[in-house]
């Protein structure tokens, strides 16, 4: 809850600005490399980024360009005047600066040659010019770039995400960038996830990940130490529900989880609320509720709805995914209405979620993922 909380937070304040550090970058993208190690030569890759001037992800693949066999990269800025505009950046510019090109146009930086002769391409040869746009990636301008890409890599901002996704989608492109968690359950995305068009990346998801904000920025206090405490003092939050979602293949995705038996749990498992305990049955679905990841039960044939950390270690060849029992999506899955009289007696209740009974009590858990395992032979 603390990352949703932060989030909130920084919505509120305008504040939709977050720099990923290098280090999250380079850990994410070595799961590919070891995966598939020519997973990026030859491509062009597109980061339209915040500020590529230093943008972590225009120094990781600009450092990296030769190591990775890169094409081309592209990096695009967003105009400072548009970014407060929009509800980016909290109003710390005056009609003054509007004389600057960059209150009012973004920047492309290109990297595809050894521009300054050392016989190395490198971060040293990139090119810079104004865009005649102020970066937008809605601006035909980006739209243009993003045709031309084969690897669409960033940190778009939080509050556009489903926008910004829906946008790669329809260019039918690979990318790899940086969302909340809460984002699975949206309309706009959860079908991508279901038919195993969209995963979650191999790192990041289950572990705080810090950012930097820009100057001026609200921060929780809370949130400004567990970043201090590690390592990174100043203009740094930290976002315990952020996590990589992307369609680039890495090995994490094909390991199996390795389960207990349904009777192994209910006999031995570290969850008090489990162990000693019959695994309950949905009153409105035709499935079973498993509280916990690592208390799926690996010899159940039948539907079970689990955390939505589960797509953290989801292997598509082990399960497959039925819905997402939340609203609109809960209700096409056919989950049965609850009862008024149910609805009075806990008021969290709502239609097309799921519910079940402790104790003659009605109990509607976090937002659930539904499940089923795979028979051998049917991926």
């Amino acid at each position: 809850m603390a990352g949703n909380k932060t989030l909130g937070r920084a919505k509120k304040a305008k504040n939709d600005e977050f720099y990923t550090q290098f280090a999250d970058i380079e850990r994410e993208v070595n799961a590919y490399l070891a995966y598939a190690p020519n997973v990026f030569r030859d491509k062009t890759v597109l980061l339209p980024c915040d500020d590529p001037e230093w943008s972590n992800f225009t120094r990781y693949f600009a450092q990296n360009f030769t190591a990775l066999g890169l094409r081309r990269l592209v990096s695009t800025g967003y105009a400072i005047e548009s970014k407060r505009r929009k509800g980016l950046l909290p109003g710390l510019f005056t009609d003054e600066d509007s004389a600057d090109p960059a209150a009012t146009h973004g920047k492309i930086f290109v990297l595809d040659r050894d521009s300054d002769g050392n016989g190395i391409v490198d971060i040293d040869d990139l090119e810079w010019r104004w865009l005649d746009g102020d970066g937008d990636f809605r601006s035909e301008e980006v739209r243009k770039l993003r045709d031309e890409a084969d690897v669409i890599i960033t940190n778009p901002p939080f509050s556009m995400f489903s926008e910004f996704v829906a946008w790669i989608m329809e260019a039918g492109k690979r990318f790899l960038v940086i969302g909340n968690m809460n984002a699975v359950s949206y309309s706009a995305l959860f079908p991508h996830i279901r038919d195993n068009r969209i995963w979650l990346g191999a790192t990041g998801g289950d572990t705080d990940m810090v950012f930097g904000v820009p100057d001026g920025a609200a921060v929780a206090p809370a949130d400004r130490e567990k970043a201090a405490r590690m390592g990174y003092v100043g203009n740094y939050t930290r976002l315990g529900n952020s996590c990589w979602f992307t369609n680039l293949d890495h090995g994490q995705r094909h390991e199996p989880m390795r389960l207990m038996t349904m009777a192994e749990n209910i006999r031995h498992s570290r969850h008090k609320d489990v162990r000693g305990h019959e695994y309950a049955r949905y009153e409105n679905y035709d499935a079973v509720e498993v509280p916990y990841v690592d208390a799926i039960p690996g010899d159940f044939e039948g539907v079970m709805g689990v955390p939505r950390s589960f797509l953290l270690r989801y292997n598509p060849e082990q399960f497959e995914i039925v819905g997402i029992a939340e609203g609109e999506s809960g209700k096409e899955l056919g989950l049965s209405p609850v009862p008024k009289a149910l609805k009075k007696e806990n008021r969290s209740l709502r239609d097309g979620q799921l519910y079940f009974f402790v104790d003659g009590r009605p109990v509607k858990p976090y937002a659930r993922i539904l499940i089923r395992k795979r028979k051998e032979g049917n991926t």
